[in-house]
C-alpha cells in the first residue's frame, strides 16, 4: 500500500488461514518458493491506511466482467433502474402496437382472390389440342407440349374436359371406369406427368366429372343387370310392356337426344332409364352406395393432384319416383307421338327436391382437401337452365351453406340476335340474380356450341373477348377462341372421323388447334388427324398471329395483360352506362382510386355517341388504353364523341374524383364482388369502404 493509504487506520475483519505473501510488498520474496512452515498466522485485527477517495473510486466505477454482487449494487441505482423501466415499458407498448396494427390489418384487408378468381381458365378439348404420337389424336402429352403457349395467354387455369376410359359414344362423357385414362389420350402416368408440369408453370387445373350416367359398359352397369349384389339398385329399372317385339315404356320421358328415355334389356327383362344415349343408363343417385361411390371418385383425383371439377349434368341426378307423364308444352294432336325433348316440361326428371342436398354433399367432400393453404379445390356446375335463371343461380348455395363456386354462365352464348341490347341484357340478368357476394363467370365458347366466329361473324370475334375479359369475374375461353378459329363445314365430318359408331353430339366445334401452316396446322405430326382441320389454317394459326401486331391472339394477350396490372379490371365495380341496339358502354372502377376504365363494345351498325351527355363530370377527354383495331390505342378521344365501326371495342381510360359508382342516378346500375378500397397513402387494400 501507498504511504498515503497507510496513514489511515481501517479494521480488517479476522480472517483464518495464513498470509498470502503475493501481498506483500517485499522484493526478498520474488522468485522465492514460499515455505508455508514459517508463515505466521495473520492478526484478528490489524489497522492499515487507507485513502477513502481510492476506496469509492475502486468499489463504485462499473467494469467490464464485475460479478454479480457489484453489478447488483449498480442496477438499484435511479438512474439504471429508471432506464432500465422505460426501455421496458417502451418494448412492451411496441409489442402491443404491433400486435394490434397486424389484427387491424387483417381485419380491414378484403379477401385476397382466389386462383380459380385471378384469371381466365382455357377449356381444352383434349382429342382436339395437340397430338404427340402421330396417331391423329390429341392427348395428355400434347397439352404438356403446349403449356408455354397457355402461360403465354396469361391463363391461371386449366379446364380439361373428359378423358376417362369410355366407348366414346358421345366423345367421352359416359364412363366405362371413372378411375381411368382412356388410351386415346395415354395412360395414369402420362396424367401424373401433366400435372405435375401444370404445377410446376404456377398454373391449376379442373377436370370435367359427369357423375349422373354411366357407359352401359360399365362393370357396375353389368352386375346391376345381373341382380349382383348390391349393384341390383345402382340404376333406375322398372318393369315395362313387351309385346310382339314391341316396348312400351312406363311413361312419356323424353331423353335429350330424342325418342323415349327408357331401353329395355334382354338380360334383366326390363326396361332403364337413360336421360340421353341408350348406351348411358342413369345411376340411381337415390341409392346411398352410388352416393359413396361417386365420393370415393371425387376423392382418388383430389388424391392426385386436381385442382376441382366441373360437375356436368347434375340437374339430372334425381327423378320423380311416382314415373308420372311429364306435361306437353302444347297438346299433340290426336295420335301424336312425342318424341323431341322440347315437347315436354321437365318437371319429373330435372331439379328434383333433394338434388342440392347431394351437390352440397360434394362440396363437402372437396372441402376436405381444401384445408391446406394455397390449396383450395375449386368446384363448378356445368348445367344450362337457359330460360330458367333462378334454377341456376340456386347452384351457388346460400350464405350459409355452400355449393358451387360458380355455376358455369351460358347466357352470351345463348344470345340470339346479338346487339347490345341483348349483350347487355345478357350481362344484366346475371349480375342481377346473382346471390349478394357471389363472383359471377363468362363464356363465349364451349365444345357444344358453335365458334364464335360462326355463330355471329367472325367480326365479332375480338369484341366478345374483350367483354369476357373487362367484365367482372372469371373468363372462360374455349380452346383457339384467342385466335378466332371457326367451326369446319359440317360435310367434313362423318362417321370414319370418330371411329366410335352413331354421332350424336356436334363435332364442328371441336376441329383441331391451328398451330402453325404446317399440314395439318401443326396439330400431328402424322399422316391425317380425327377430324380434318379447318381449310382457313394458313392464316389463321397461333404462329403468323403471334408475330402480327393487329391479330386476334396479340389482342387478347394485352387483355389479359392489363386486366392482370389494373386493380378496377381485376376487383372493382363494375357500372353500366348505356346500351342501344349498337353498343353497349360501362366502366369498372375502384374506390380510392381516380382512375377508371370505360368500355365502349359495338354490337351492331357504325355509332357515335355523346358520353358526356349520359355522364355528368365525366372528362373531356380519354385515352384510348386497347382498341380492336391496334393502331387507336394510346390516341386521345373527346367524350363528346365516341365513335365506333361495326364489331369494334374500346377500352378508355380517364381519371375523375368522381366515379360513376358513387352517382345517384346510377345506383341501381352497380355491381361489385369481392369489394375493396385502395389507400394511396399505404399502396394496399382495405375494408370496409
Amino acid at each position: 500500500l501507498s504511504s498515503r493509504a497507510r496513514s489511515l487506520p481501517m479494521e480488517l475483519s479476522e480472517k483464518r488461514g495464513v498470509e498470502n505473501n503475493g501481498f506483500v510488498q517485499n522484493e526478498a520474496f520474488e522468485g522465492k518458493e514460499t515455505d508455508t512452515s514459517s508463515q505466521r498466522e495473520m492478526p484478528d485485527k490489524c489497522s492499515v491506511d487507507v485513502d477513502p477517495m481510492a476506496v469509492e473510486e475502486t468499489v463504485l466505477k462499473p467494469y467490464a466482467g464485475m460479478p454479480k454482487e457489484v453489478l447488483l449494487q449498480f442496477s438499484s441505482q435511479a438512474r439504471y433502474r429508471i432506464t432500465r423501466e422505460i426501455l421496458f415499458w417502451l418494448i412492451i407498448a411496441g409489442a402491443v402496437a404491433l400486435v394490434c396494427a397486424t389484427i387491424a390489418i387483417i381485419a380491414l384487408s378484403p379477401k385476397c382472390l382466389d386462383w380459380w378468381q385471378d384469371g381466365p381458365i382455357y377449356q381444352i378439348y383434349p382429342r382436339s389440342f395437340r397430338d404427340s404420337n402421330m396417331d391423329g389424336n390429341g392427348d395428355l402429352k400434347g397439352i404438356q407440349e403446349k403449356l408455354d403457349y397457355i402461360t403465354y395467354l396469361n391463363v391461371r387455369t386449366i379446364w380439361i374436359t373428359s378423358f376417362l376410359k369410355s366407348p366414346l359414344k358421345d366423345l367421352g362423357y359416359g364412363a366405362e371406369d371413372f378411375y381411368d385414362i382412356d388410351p386415346i389420350f395415354g395412360c395414369m402416368k402420362d396424367f401424373e406427368d401433366l400435372l405435375v408440369a401444370i404445377h410446376d408453370k404456377g398454373l391449376k387445373v379442373i377436370m370435367d366429372f359427369i357423375p349422373n350416367h354411366t357407359s352401359d359398359k360399365h362393370q357396375w352397369f353389368q352386375l346391376s343387370r345381373n341382380r349382383t349384389g348390391k349393384y341390383t339398385d345402382y340404376y333406375i329399372w322398372h318393369d315395362c310392356a313387351l309385346s310382339g317385339g314391341s316396348v312400351t315404356p312406363p311413361n312419356n320421358w323424353v331423353s335429350v337426344f330424342g325418342g323415349s328415355s327408357w331401353q329395355y334389356d334382354d338380360v334383366r327383362k326390363q326396361c332403364y332409364l337413360h336421360q340421353f344415349g341408350k348406351e348411358q343408363p342413369d345411376l340411381n343417385f337415390r341409392n346411398p352406395d352410388v352416393q359413396q361411390e361417386i365420393h370415393d371418385i371425387i376423392k382418388f383425383w383430389l388424391g392426385k393432384g386436381v385442382d376441382g371439377f366441373s360437375f356436368s349434368t347434375v340437374k339430372f341426378l334425381l327423378e320423380a319416383t311416382h314415373l308420372r307423364d311429364e306435361p306437353p308444352v302444347n297438346n299433340p294432336p290426336s295420335g301424336g307421338t312425342i318424341t323431341a325433348y322440347s315437347q315436354l316440361y321437365h318437371d319429373y326428371t330435372t331439379t328434383q327436391v333433394g338434388l342440392h342436398d347431394i351437390v352440397r354433399g360434394f362440396r363437402h367432400t372437396m372441402n376436405e382437401f381444401s384445408r391446406e393453404p394455397g390449396r383450395y379445390r375449386f368446384m363448378g356446375s356445368n348445367d344450362d337452365e337457359k330460360e330458367d335463371i333462378e334454377a341456376t343461380m340456386m347452384y351457388y348455395g346460400t350464405t350459409f351453406i355452400q355449393e358451387a363456386d360458380f355455376p358455369f354462365n351460358f347466357n352470351l352464348i345463348n344470345v340470339k340476335n346479338l346487339s347490345g341490347n341483348s349483350v347487355f341484357e345478357a350481362v344484366d340478368s346475371w349480375m342481377k340474380n346473382m346471390p349478394a357476394g357471389k363472383w359471377p363467370n363468362w363464356a363465349v365458347g364451349s365444345p357444344n356450341a358453335a365458334r364464335i366466329s360462326t355463330r355471329i361473324g367472325k367480326e365479332y370475334i375480338n369484341v366478345m373477348n374483350m367483354l369476357i375479359l373487362t367484365l367482372p369475374g372469371t373468363p372462360v375461353t374455349y380452346y383457339g377462341e384467342e385466335i378466332g378459329m371457326e367451326n369446319i363445314a359440317s360435310g367434313n365430318v362423318s362417321e370414319e372421323h370418330v371411329n366410335s359408331g352413331p354421332v350424336v353430339v356436334t363435332l364442328p366445334e371441336k376441329s383441331p388447334m391451328q398451330w402453325d401452316g404446317n399440314v395439318n396446322a401443326g396439330f400431328t405430326e402424322g399422316n391425317s388427324s380425327w377430324l380434318p382441320v379447318n381449310s382457313n389454317y394458313q392464316s389463321v394459326n397461333v404462329e403468323i398471329q403471334s408475330a402480327w401486331a393487329n391479330s386476334t391472339l396479340r389482342l387478347y394477350r394485352a387483355l389479359t395483360s392489363l386486366r392482370n396490372d389494373e386493380l378496377p379490371l381485376n376487383r372493382g365495380w363494375m357500372c353500366h352506362i348505356w346500351n342501344d341496339s349498337n353498343v353497349f358502354v360501362y366502366v369498372r372502377e375502384l374506390d380510392g382510386l381516380d382512375t377508371v376504365f370505360m368500355m365502349v363494345l359495338n354490337f351492331g351498325q357504325e355509332s357515335a355517341i355523346n358520353l358526356q351527355a349520359i355522364v355528368p363530370n365525366l372528362p373531356c377527354e380519354a385515352l384510348i388504353r386497347l382498341s380492336t383495331p391496334f393502331n387507336k390505342a394510346g390516341k386521345v378521344v373527346t367524350t363528346k364523341l365516341i365513335q365506333t365501326e361495326t364489331g369494334e371495342g374500346l377500352v378508355l381510360e380517364y381519371k375523375t374524383a368522381k366515379p360513376v359508382h358513387t352517382m345517384e342516378a346510377f345506383k341501381e346500375k352497380c355491381f361489385v364482388s369481392e369489394k375493396a378500397c385502395y389507400s394511396k397513402a399505404l399502396n394496399l387494400l382495405y375494408m370496409p369502404c
